[in-house]
């Protein structure tokens, strides 16, 4: 149950924020300025590399991987993108992830890029990992902090290490007090991997950004934390205003296109694990057909309305559906036509008196329209995790 009144008192929130997520996010722009002179400073400015790598795999887990479903949608069609999740875990002492396994697919070789990645750099899997790697021969980057494991392991494999940027905010990530092996990830966490990825993809011609698009992206994510402030009221804070809409529903979050996509990815993953709300991402236009059972079955808006005079004075809140559509539109007028996926998204809410909100980003560069769209909806997911 959310307490709406709890999203327009600041003081209450930074309170019921132990750990820290709210300042965290609003020193992400700060945290990429961090990360790109740190990447810089670690020889990236200098690499002269030989040639376009054929795939770029990036493994980790958590935030990384959500990183690396950034690049696959920023990346240049003629460079393929493998974002790599653990294949196994084992036990490995107090902290779960130390335990995780990565492997390699056979195809990868010299061609290739292996980009690894981890915030603490303890992971044994990740630094077989790059045994793996060096041994097929293929050219290696680790993102992770200085002096870790990780990073030592990097220097022997031959590799660039790339250090990660810290969080700025003190105890920004906690141990769970239900699972003391798993932290709460930072919410930031997605921009100290993804600037230094972007920088490398950058140097290597896996993408063709604006140039300053980084910086650009660090100006935007600072907008957007003083428009999603905690004392910024909920009729002129858009991220309060989204938790608000979100509560008690079941979200659709659809994308447009592959940023949006990613940004639709990221949002579900930031409910669940801020939230504690489950979230269904997906792409137009397969999500009308892969979601369209849910508007005609129980969550639809008018699927009860058989039973109107039923006595629901007993009866708990029903859950509804709620849509999120997130697009990025560069240069591009509103779009009318019948048959397009947006308006047929919109027509399939409609019949179903299903509320579909629409987030738009009109911005030419990817990244700082990416930038836009996570920076809100990553607000809007832990002021529902405070608030509810």
């Amino acid at each position: 149950m959310l307490d709406e009144s709890l999203l327009d008192d600041p003081a209450a929130l930074l309170r019921g924020d132990r750990q820290h997520a709210l300042l965290s996010l609003a020193a992400v722009g700060a945290r990429i300025r961090i990360a790109a002179r740190l990447a810089d400073a670690a020889g990236l400015a200098g690499l002269r590399p030989e040639g376009r790598p054929r795939t770029v795999v990036v493994a980790g887990s958590g935030s990384v991987l959500t990183a690396g479903a950034v690049l696959t949608a920023l990346a240049v069609p003629n460079c393929q993108v493998l974002p790599l999740p653990p294949a196994e875990s084992r036990p490995a002492g107090p902290v779960f992830t130390a335990g995780l396994g990565w492997q390699l697919p056979g195809w990868v070789g010299p061609l290739d890029l292996v980009v690894l990645a981890s915030s603490q750099g303890i992971e044994g899997g990740l630094i077989s990992l790059a045994e793996q790697a060096y041994t097929r021969g293929c050219a290696i980057a680790v993102i992770s902090p200085e002096n870790s494991p990780l990073a030592e392991a990097a220097l022997q494999v031959r590799g660039l290490p790339l250090p990660y940027a810290p969080s700025t905010v003190e105890d920004g990530g906690q141990p769970r007090a239900d699972e003391p092996d798993l932290p709460t990830e930072d919410p930031a966490a997605l921009w100290a991997f993804l600037t230094p990825l972007l920088a490398l993809a950058e140097r290597t011609g896996v993408t063709q950004l604006p140039p300053g698009s980084l910086e650009a992206a660090a100006d935007r994510l600072d907008e957007v934390a003083v428009r999603c402030r905690p004392d910024a009221q909920a009729y002129t804070n858009p991220a309060k205003a989204l938790a608000a809409q979100l509560a008690g529903t079941v979200p659709l979050v659809w994308g447009a296109g592959p940023v949006t996509g990613a940004a639709a990815e990221r949002f579900a993953t930031v409910l669940a694990d801020r939230a504690g709300l489950p979230a269904l991402p997906g792409l137009l236009p397969q999500m009308l057909v892969a979601h369209r059972g849910m508007f005609v079955g129980r969550l639809g808006g008018g699927s009860d309305r058989e039973d109107f005079f039923r006595d629901r004075v007993d009866e708990p809140e029903a859950l509804q559906l709620q849509v999120v559509l997130l697009r990025h539109t560069p240069g591009v007028e509103e779009l009318t036509e019948a048959g397009h996926s947006v308006t047929r998204a919109r027509r399939l809410a409609d019949a179903h008196e299903v509320r579909l909100t629409e987030f738009t980003s009109s911005l030419e560069d990817p990244l700082q329209a990416l930038a836009e769209l996570v920076g809100l909806t990553d607000f809007a997911a832990v002021y529902l995790g405070l608030a509810g």
